[in-house]
């Protein structure tokens, strides 16, 4: 992923770029109030309904949101294979910001830690994210391989915001 490149999925609602030597950035505005992406963002039954995007089907949403409480997603992707995330909550400011540990369990020496913002904007929401890996290779491989589902996952997840 070159820096500055745009998620080409989806809507093209999300921007993704390369941030420093091993940072991953993804912005994405959503049409709903920020307490409302928070909600979709955290629930575990709404976590279940866009996490996966059109990619497969989340199996596992569990979350225990405070600080050291853990959370796990899993889904079962395209052609059955399982795919599943975990980590720990290091902060959690309810409506403004989440900062997380993310491993990829087939690959749990690759842990990253994710800070997530929530900024409302005139009844709309601007999310950031950002995704600090261990090193820049393991930045390059996985921005390759989120950038597929993000902005899926996003377009699900404003849809939800907006219904709630």
């Amino acid at each position: 992923m070159s820096s500055g490149s745009e998620i080409t999925n989806g809507s093209g609602k999300a921007t993704v770029r390369s941030v420093g030597e091993r940072q991953i950035e993804v912005v994405r505005e959503f049409d709903a109030p920020r307490h409302l992406v928070f909600r979709a963002y955290t629930e575990p039954d709404l976590i279940k309904r866009w996490w996966a995007g059109r990619r497969g089907t989340v199996t596992v949403a569990e979350v225990d949101l405070r600080v050291g409480g853990a959370w796990r997603y899993a889904m079962t992707a395209e052609g059955g294979f399982e795919v599943a995330f975990r980590g720990e909550y290091r902060e959690v400011v309810a409506d403004e910001r989440l900062v997380y540990t993310e491993i990829f369990e087939m690959q749990p020496d690759e842990g990253a830690v994710t800070t997530v913002t929530f900024e409302e904007r005139e009844g709309r929401t601007v999310l950031t994210m950002v995704v600090e890996m261990p090193s820049t290779e393991t930045r390059d491989l996985m921005a390759g391989q989120m950038e597929a589902g993000v902005q899926e996952g996003f377009d699900i997840l404003e849809e939800i915001a907006r219904e709630l």
